[in-house]
């Protein structure tokens, strides 16, 4: 039986003497899943994300067990972490223009992530450079490799964290809401390039988004949370016919806006679920 790309049983993390960001969570990502974990700002999404990567600040605290392809993560040295960090496992950012070096060419931050985990001439290293950038979609890639970051649009830069977060085919590819800087066109085309990029190099994915109907154009599973814990975990289809949670009944509710006659008031989280309790009354 295949094991998990991503296994986590019981994170909790402390930042100071707070509530935990991330209470008590456990999930797991078989190979080729892809899995979106939604919540509101605040939820404890990223912290989750960043638990896994072995990116948190050092004055967090955890609890708990987290196995990035088939090894143990938390309080790992960062050494053995970077070898794992863009080669069997990547991340795609919210904003590329932060995940980018704006002092350096995109050819060559591509060819870095490369040279980081592989031993390839550097003749191989530019075709495959240039065979990457042109995966994702940037027409003339060898151009696009010769640019700087601020000389490409948004999406083009999106396009180019994609290649590089795909550029070892990895196991497992995290995205932590890659899409929410983007406009709405950009952003269908994004999901589009990522759901064949990851079909084609077979990885896992974990979405991180606050916006279901966005998970749910490219996760087969859901997991919903909310206060630093998952409160539902069920597969895309059982989450939008019959979501058990009144949280997620709200985030279902709110992703059919198109389905509410014109006049009418569109739903809102608050119409299902408060923190001073359940509300579930009926929409007028």
């Amino acid at each position: 039986m295949t094991e998990p790309v991503l296994e986590v049983a019981g994170l909790s993390v402390i930042f100071g003497n707070r509530e935990p960001a991330v209470a008590g969570v456990s999930f797991a990502v078989e190979p080729g899943e892809r899995v979106g974990l939604i919540g509101e700002s605040g939820s404890g999404k990223s912290v989750t994300a960043l638990a896994v990567m072995g990116l948190l600040p050092e004055q967090a605290r955890t609890s708990g067990v987290v196995w990035l392809a088939g090894q143990p993560v938390l309080d790992r040295p960062d050494a053995e972490l970077a070898a794992l960090r863009g080669n069997r496992v990547s991340m795609i950012f919210q904003e590329p223009m932060t995940a980018l070096d704006p002092t350096m060419k995109v050819g060559r931050q591509v060819a870095e992530v490369i040279g980081l985990h592989r031993r390839v001439a550097r003749g191989q290293t530019r075709a495959r450079v240039l065979e990457i950038l042109d995966a994702v979609g940037l027409s003339g890639p060898a151009r696009v490799a010769n640019s700087y970051p601020h000389q490409l649009s948004g999406g083009q830069r999106q396009r180019v964290v994609v290649a590089m977060a795909l550029v070892n085919t990895p196991d497992l590819v995290i995205c932590d809401e890659p899409t929410t800087a983007l406009d709405v066109t950009v952003q269908a085309t994004v999901l589009s390039l990522l759901d064949s990029s990851l079909a084609e190099a077979g990885a896992g994915c974990l979405f991180i988004s606050h916006d279901l109907a966005v998970v749910a154009q490219l996760c087969t599973r859901i997991l919903v949370m909310l206060d630093g814990k998952i409160v539902e975990d069920a597969p895309l289809a059982q989450i939008l016919a019959e979501p058990k949670h009144p949280y997620t009944r709200g985030l279902v509710a709110t992703a059919r806006i198109d389905q509410v006659p014109v006049g009418e008031r569109l739903p809102t989280v608050a119409d299902f679920w408060s923190r001073d309790g359940d509300v579930e009354e009926e929409l007028r």
